[in-house]
């Protein structure tokens, strides 16, 4: 079948701004007349942005949402605009595409499988549909689908069955790390099963805590894929403009994942600064490569902060690091506000020993000169804590926890090593003693996170397999794991629920990501579950 009539618009859409939209759809359709195409397929829920949440609440958007459809009306011109946006109606609110030409709108389908699981709540907004819609240009018929409604087989099935011989299916499809296999193995089913061609458009960019990749494609009636846009960019797929190459390997894809997901929380935000606590540890390192391939060194500043504990070669590597990525690196040596707080908590700590309460102190007279700094500077921080540490507590709320945004949130410690390692395949900018050395807070004299924590490797299993694993106890024990090990580790993991709420956002990677996925009672006994 000639598919060249059809142009995906994988497209930045950005939540609320329903005019911007408009236009960048708008501005999508004529690059796409330009190559041929009669028909633009957009994202889901394009026209408003994905997630909308409580937005939908509001009584002025259906208004505004009828005048973004009217200007894409007024628009469109030759091209047919199949567009994402939520219909308001008697019944409620429907999460609906609408084709759109400049005669007017043309077909309406409503999404009719409602997701409401992990960063989906769907059945909180939307109601459902119940009918496939097709329409017919230049004698070939069409049939509309939106995201879930391709995880299961009725409505692909249904839409073959009036007519249709091509499927155009509207996501907006969060990444995490096995997400794009998967869908490659859905699409190549789909297709199998129904002989419809699909072309699949999907959302690109950061959104809060979520992060979409694009990848959008076509597909053959034969199960092939014919042309797939590049990940993580924005693109006006025609299936002359893509191709099917092999899969990136996954650790590319998880850090393109990360950068596009600090470039545009911060942009997005408005922030003309990005601020690291660049500690010489690993975390940090990550973190400040991250932003800097995100942003650009210009707008990002490195702030060391040592203390008494602090081994000289951490400075020293925080520092060259700076320089190869040149950005601005400062230095605030904090062992003075250490003595001024050692003499404010004097008196009340008369008669106990030293112990995690000063090491904390620390952790918070960081986070107070790093949020000072952003104050002044309109900036944000980037908080550097990974999955594992967040599990288990192994982190000071409002210490190294202060943060606008964490891009490690929902990556375990030994992710982080091999996205440094990748990341100096690309140009060696994290000094290798960084990434050899032993991982240490440096908040009393010679500590290494293994005097309170399993070694990383084997801590990472087991949070693995109880958090996206979803595994009880008994099956940790039944694993292998040493159930001394597994009970410390699954106690760490409950009680630092009340921390996990207060923590900053972070883009979602894996299949269950803090916040949002994994929402769990900060009061409560399950500790055998």
């Amino acid at each position: 079948m000639d598919l060249s009539p059809i142009a995906l618009a994988q497209l930045p859409v950005r939540v609320g701004d329903v005019g911007g939209n408009a236009q960048r759809i708008l501005e999508a359709a004529r690059q796409a007349h330009s190559r041929g195409a009669r028909i633009l397929v957009c994202p889901e829920l394009a026209l408003l942005g994905y997630p909308p949440d409580d937005l939908l609440q509001r009584r002025g958007l259906p208004e505004l949402i009828e005048r973004g459809l009217a200007s894409l009306r007024e628009g469109a011109g030759e091209m047919i605009l199949v567009v994402g946006y939520p219909e308001f109606g008697p019944e409620g609110v429907f999460n609906a595409a609408a084709v759109i030409g400049s005669e007017g709108l043309l077909c309406t389908y409503r999404k009719r499988q409602l997701p409401n699981y992990g960063v989906f709540d769907e059945r909180r907004h939307f109601l459902p549909g119940q009918d496939c819609a097709t329409f017919e240009v230049d004698g070939v018929r069409y049939g509309l689908s939106i995201c879930e409604d391709l995880w299961t087989p009725q409505v692909a099935a249904e839409t073959a069955a009036a007519g249709a011989s091509v499927l155009l299916n509207l996501n907006a499809s969060p990444f995490d790390q096995h997400k794009r296999a998967q869908r490659r193995e859905l699409l190549r089913q789909r297709t199998q099963e129904t002989g419809l061609v699909i072309a699949y458009v999907n959302a690109v960019g950061g959104q809060d805590d979520v992060v979409f990749d694009g990848d959008s494609q076509f597909w053959s009636a034969q199960g092939q894929c014919l042309s797939r846009a590049p990940a993580f960019e924005n693109a006006v797929l025609t299936v002359a403009t893509g191709d099917s190459q092999a899969e990136p390997e996954p650790i590319a894809q998880l850090y393109a994942a990360l950068r596009t997901a600090v470039r545009d929380y911060v942009q997005r935000n408005g922030f003309s600064t990005t601020l690291v606590g660049l500690s010489g540890g690993i975390d940090s390192a990550v973190t400040l490569a991250l932003a800097v391939d995100a942003l650009g060194p210009e707008q990002v500043r490195a702030v060391a902060m040592p203390s008494v504990y602090s081994a000289p070669i951490s400075t020293e590597d925080a520092q060259a690091q700076a320089d190869s990525l040149g950005v601005r690196f400062d230095r605030i040596e904090i062992a003075p506000a250490m003595q001024v707080f050692d003499g404010l908590l004097g008196d009340v700590f008369a008669g106990t020993a030293p112990d995690l309460t000063e090491e904390n102190v620390q952790a918070r007279i960081r986070g107070v000169l790093l949020m000072a700094m952003a104050n002044k500077f309109n900036g944000i921080v980037l908080s550097t804590g990974n999955k594992s540490e967040m599990a288990v507590g192994y982190c000071t709320l409002y210490g190294d926890m202060c943060g606008g945004f964490a891009p490690l949130k929902d990556v375990y410690k030994q992710q982080v090593y091999a996205l440094a390692r990748y990341r100096n395949t690309l140009s060696p900018v994290i000094p290798q003693r960084v990434i050899e050395r032993a991982p240490s807070a440096e908040l009393r004299p010679d500590q290494e996170d293994q005097d309170s924590l399993p070694p990383y490797d084997r801590l990472d299993a087991i949070l693995a397999a109880y958090i996206e694993g979803e595994c009880s106890v008994a099956q940790l024990y039944a694993q292998g794991f040493p159930q001394a090990e597994v009970d410390r580790v699954v106690r760490l993991v409950r009680l630092a629920e009340y921390k996990r709420r207060q923590a900053a956002p972070g883009p979602k990677v894996s299949t269950c990501a803090f916040g949002r996925e994994r929402r769990y009672p900060i009061t409560a006994q399950y500790s055998g579950l």
